[in-house]
């Protein structure tokens, strides 16, 4: 029986280039995937560039609940992020 596809949030909370991985990676079972980072803006690593590069691939926006991010990435207060949860039937955290 094949796997339904499903609605996941991954939540980049302390490792924002594992998250983008495991973001992308789910997408290869056909999953619709959000990812939001959270806590802290993204460091300017060589990893996180290409993590970040795949996701483009993978065909997923990030987004972000950190002003500080500016406005490349869109901003999710906490009434959009508890929206984005409850509409999802995972959340992963990261």
């Amino acid at each position: 029986m094949p796997n339904a596809q499903k609605k996941i949030l991954v939540l980049a909370r302390r490792d924002h280039g594992e998250a983008m991985r495991v973001a992308a990676g789910l997408t290869i079972f056909g999953h619709r995937v959000r990812l939001v980072f959270v806590s802290r803006p993204v460091a300017q690593t060589e990893h996180n560039a290409a993590m970040a590069e795949l996701l483009e691939l993978s065909g997923i926006a990030p987004e972000t609940t950190v002003v500080a991010m500016g406005p490349e990435l869109p901003y999710l207060d906490t009434d959009a992020l508890a929206a984005a949860m409850s509409a999802t039937d995972v959340v992963v955290n990261v």
